[in-house]
């Protein structure tokens, strides 16, 4: 059971969003199902019976997903890390998360409900830390002019001498 567990509020989406994550990544799955009774209908002004979360587990981290109606929606400020281990692990999340989003900068993307995912690669972080700031400085340059992270252009720039 993790201590710690993310809820993330979709409008009425919660299910469709679930099912979608679920299908992405491996050793993921669906969980329980709970519905709105009358007083959680009347509280979210969503149809009673309707479906109010979905637990939903991804490579081992459990997530619930809220309907809880318009009132919030996902901001950049939150997003979702996903640490690839090739590049086509990056391609594969890539297209399979942003198709009827919005690629955005960086290794950033918005699936189509909106909430923000970071597609990275697990060497990245040693890189950027890299003792020689030149080399981290490149890198940094490198990313900064990618949509999707190409990772020989991110060790080609890293590798370059100094």
């Amino acid at each position: 059971m993790n201590r710690i567990t993310p809820c993330l509020w979709f409008d009425h989406q919660a299910e469709a969003a679930a099912t979608f994550y679920v299908s992405i990544f491996k050793h993921s799955k669906m969980g329980p199902v709970t519905y709105y009774g009358e007083a959680g209908a009347r509280m979210s002004g969503l149809a009673q019976g309707s479906v109010m979360t979905v637990t939903f587990e991804l490579d081992g981290q459990e997530f619930v997903a809220l309907n809880g109606g318009p009132l919030f929606t996902f901001s950049e400020a939150i997003s979702m890390m996903v640490k690839c281990q090739n590049q086509a692990e990056i391609d594969e999340m890539w297209a399979q998360l942003s198709e009827g989003g919005e690629e955005g900068p960086c290794g950033w993307l918005k699936d189509r409900f909106g909430l923000s995912w970071q597609i990275v690669s697990p060497d990245w972080n040693d890189m950027l830390r890299d003792n020689d700031a030149a080399r981290a400085e490149r890198v940094m340059q490198a990313i900064l002019t990618m949509s999707k992270p190409d990772l020989a252009a991110i060790r080609r720039a890293y590798d370059q001498p100094s």
